[in-house]
C-alpha cells in the first residue's frame, strides 16, 4: 500500500476522493492501493528541558544556559493525538512507500517529517507539492511526485528555526524571569517575539516623547485652486508674515503651466503579508483572522496556497490564466474584456526569479461556494487583484502650474485620469475627461489656466503643529515586521528587505497574538498600545540583540539560506548556542537592581 499522510482530516478527504480511496476506516481512508490519513497539524514537538537532565526541572540561573548535545522530539501530551499516531505508526511499518502531503512550506515539511522519523519510517518517501486543492492540481501533484532528498534543505530550515527558538527562548525567559521577575510573573521572551514587542514600546516611548513645534507655510488663492510658495515650511513666524505682507501688494502672474503624461501600474498580486495588510485597513480583521480566513479558502479550493511571500507568478502558470478567469462566472463582467484580447505577459507579474516555492495569492478559478461573509470579503479582494493584473495601465495627466507674487514663486499639480484602465476593477473609477472628473483639494483636476495671466489672490500664511509618529496598527505592525522595523512604502525596496524580516509570513499573525494573550500589547480601535508589563519587559532588557528587529532579521536570513543551501544549518545552531551563552554570562554580571 502506499500511504498518503495529510496534515489535516479535510485535506485528506480532498485527496482520498482524486485518488479513489473511499472506504473509511478508524484514522485513514483506504482503497485503489492508496491509505490515506492526517495528523492535526503539529503532533511532535521538541522536548522540555527537564527530560533531557533532571537538573533543568528545577530553574535556577546556575543551571543556565541549557544546551542539550542532541535535540529530541516526543508526541504532543493529547489522547486524540497519541490515537491518531498509533495508526499511523501502524500503516508506515508495512507501507512500499509514503507520500508527504503535508502543506507545502517549511512548517507542513517539519510537521511531516518528525511523525514519520517517530514512527520508524524506512521505506521510500516522496513528496506531493501542490499550490492549490483543485482536483485537476492534486492529479497533476500526484503525476509529478518528487522525492524526499529535494526538500531537505527546507526541513533543515525549518528544524533550525525551532530548535533556535527552544534555545532562545527557554534561556532567556528562565534568565530574565529569575533575574528580574522577582517571583512574581515569567517574562516570557523570545527570538521574534521580543524585537516585535520592542518595535511598539519604542514607538510609543517616541510619542510620550514627542514635544510639538509649530511651523508656518505660505499659500495663496488665485481662481478658486490654493497655490503654495515653492519656499516650503518656516520654522519662525517673522520669516513667513515679512514675504505675506510682500505678496499681499502684488497681483499674482501664471508664469509656467507644465503637463506630464504617465501611467500607474495596478497593484500587486497579494502575498500573505499584504493580504492581512489590506484586509486590516478595509474590514480591521487581525492578522490572524485573515489568516484562518485565507486558509479556509485554500481548503475550500477557491483560492491557491496562501503562507507565501510573494507577489508573483512563475511562467507556468501563465497558460492558465485564460481558464482561470473563465471559470471567474460571478466577475464575467469585468474578466470579458480581459479574455476577448491576448492577455498580456508582464513582468510586474511574471517573474520566475522572484518565485520560490509558491506563487502571489490567486483564484483558482473553481466556483466558490459556501463562503462566510469575511471569506467572501477576503475572496473579492484576491479576486480584483488578479483581474486587475490583466488589465491596461491607468493613463493619467499631471499638470504643474507655477505663479509668481512679489518675487515669491507658487506651485500647485493636478491629476487627471484619462483612461481608467485597471481602476475599473475596484469600482471607484474617476469619470473620463469628457465628463465631470472627481477632485481632492491635494491634487484634483485644474482649471484652464493660461501662462502669463494675472489677477488677484487671497495669500495666507497658515500654522501648522508637528504631528508625532502614529501608533502601530496590526497593518503597520506587519509591514514593520516584513522589512525589519524600517518604513518603507516602495515595494522594489520592500522586496530588497523581506530577506531580512522578522518572523515568516505564516508566523507573523501568530506573534502578534502570543502578545495579546501574554499582555504585552492591548488594542484600542485599530492601534496597538504596550501595556505597563510590555514596557517593564523591554526595559529590563539591556542585551540589543533580544529585542534588535534589524538583528533578529539578520538571523531569518541566514534561515532563508539555509533552505537555499547557501548556509550550513550546523553554523547558524554553532552561533546562537555561542549568543545564548553570551547572553546569559552578560546579564549574570549586570548590576542587579532590587527596586
Amino acid at each position: 500500500m502506499k500511504v498518503c499522510i495529510a496534515e489535516k482530516p479535510s485535506v485528506a478527504r480532498e485527496i482520498a476522493g482524486v485518488l479513489g480511496a473511499t472506504r473509511k476506516m478508524q484514522g485513514y481512508i483506504e482503497g485503489n492501493g492508496y491509505q490515506v490519513t492526517w495528523t492535526f497539524g503539529h503532533l511532535c514537538t521538541l522536548k522540555e528541558p527537564y527530560e533531557y537532565t533532571e537538573n533543568w526541572k528545577r530553574w535556577s540561573l546556575s543551571s543556565l544556559p541549557m544546551i542539550p548535545p542532541r535535540f529530541g522530539i516526543k508526541l504532543i501530551e493529547n489522547l486524540t493525538y497519541e490515537q491518531q499516531f498509533k495508526i499511523i505508526e501502524t500503516l508506515i511499518q508495512s507501507a512500499e512507500m509514503v507520500i508527504n502531503c503535508g502543506d507545502a512550506g517549511q512548517e507542513g515539511e517539519l510537521i511531516q517529517r518528525w511523525v514519520m522519523q517517530k514512527a520508524g519510517c524506512k521505506c521510500p518517501v516522496y513528496r506531493l507539492w501542490i499550490s492549490s486543492l483543485t482536483e485537476e492540481a492534486i492529479r497533476e501533484g500526484f503525476r509529478k511526485l518528487k522525492t524526499e532528498d529535494e526538500f531537505t534543505r527546507l526541513y533543515e530550515a525549518g528544524l533550525s528555526r525551532v530548535i533556535g527558538d527552544w534555545l532562545l527562548g527557554m534561556n532567556a525567559t528562565r534568565l530574565y524571569t529569575l533575574r528580574y521577575g522577582q517571583n512574581k510573573q515569567v517574562l516570557s521572551i523570545g527570538r521574534v517575539q521580543t524585537p516585535t514587542l520592542a518595535l511598539i514600546v519604542n514607538r510609543q516611548a517616541e510619542i510620550d516623547n514627542f514635544k510639538p513645534e509649530p511651523y508656518w507655510e505660505l499659500k495663496t488663492v488665485y481662481r478658486h485652486t490654493t497655490f503654495a510658495a515653492t519656499k516650503g515650511k518656516f520654522t519662525r513666524k517673522e520669516e513667513g508674515e515679512s514675504l505675506l505682507e510682500t505678496v499681499r501688494q502684488e497681483t499674482f502672474t501664471v508664469t509656467d503651466i507644465s503637463e506630464k503624461k504617465g501611467k500607474e501600474y495596478a497593484p500587486r498580486l497579494f502575498d500573505l503579508t499584504s493580504l492581512q495588510v489590506e484586509c486590516n485597513k478595509k474590514f480591521a480583521l487581525s492578522a490572524e483572522d485573515t489568516l484562518k480566513l485565507i486558509q479556509s479558502l485554500y481548503e475550500k479550493k477557491a483560492t491557491t496556497y496562501p503562507r507565501v511571500d510573494t507577489t508573483y507568478l512563475s511562467d507556468d502558470i501563465y497558460p492558465k490564466i485564460p481558464g482561470i478567469l473563465k471559470g471567474l462566472s460571478d466577475y464575467s463582467g469585468l474578466t470579458a474584456s480581459v479574455l476577448e484580447r491576448t492577455i498580456p505577459k508582464s513582468r510586474k507579474v511574471f517573474d520566475n526569479a522572484k518565485v520560490t516555492d509558491h506563487h502571489a495569492i490567486i483564484p483558482t478559478g473553481a466556483q466558490a461556494e459556501n463562503l462566510s461573509d469575511n471569506e467572501r470579503k477576503v475572496y473579492d479582494l484576491v479576486v480584483r487583484r488578479f483581474i486587475a493584473a490583466f488589465y491596461p495601465d491607468c493613463e493619467i495627466s499631471t499638470t504643474t502650474v507655477m505663479g509668481e507674487a512679489g518675487k515669491v514663486t507658487f506651485k500647485v499639480s493636478g491629476k487627471q485620469i484619462l483612461k481608467p484602465g485597471w481602476r475599473i476593477v475596484f469600482g471607484n473609477v474617476q469619470k473620463e475627461t469628457d465628463n465631470e472628473t472627481e477632485t481632492t483639494e491635494e491634487e484634483g483636476v485644474l482649471p484652464a489656466f493660461v501662462k502669463g495671466e494675472n489677477g488677484p489672490h487671497q495669500p495666507v500664511l497658515k500654522e501648522t503643529w508637528t504631528q508625532p509618529p502614529k501608533p502601530y496598527t496590526e497593518a503597520t505592525l506587519l509591514r514593520a515586521m516584513e522589512t525589519a522595523g524600517k518604513l518603507v512604502d516602495n515595494d522594489e525596496l520592500r522586496d530588497a528587505l523581506k530577506e531580512n524580516g522578522i518572523g515568516r509570513p505564516s508566523t507573523r499573525a501568530a506573534i502578534i497574538e502570543t502578545l495579546f494573550k501574554r499582555n504585552y500589547i492591548r488594542k484600542e480601535r485599530k492601534n496597538l498600545y504596550p501595556t505597563p508589563t510590555g514596557k517593564e519587559l523591554i526595559s529590563s532588557i539591556h542585551e540589543e540583540l533580544l529585542k534588535s528587529a534589524e538583528l533578529t532579521g539578520l538571523w531569518e536570513k541566514k534561515l532563508r539560506q539555509i533552505e537555499r543551501g547557501s548556509y550550513e544549518a550546523r553554523t547558524f545552531l554553532e552561533e546562537l548556542k555561542q549568543m545564548v551563552s553570551q547572553i546569559v554570562s552578560n546579564v549574570l554580571s549586570e548590576p542587579y537592581d532590587r527596586r
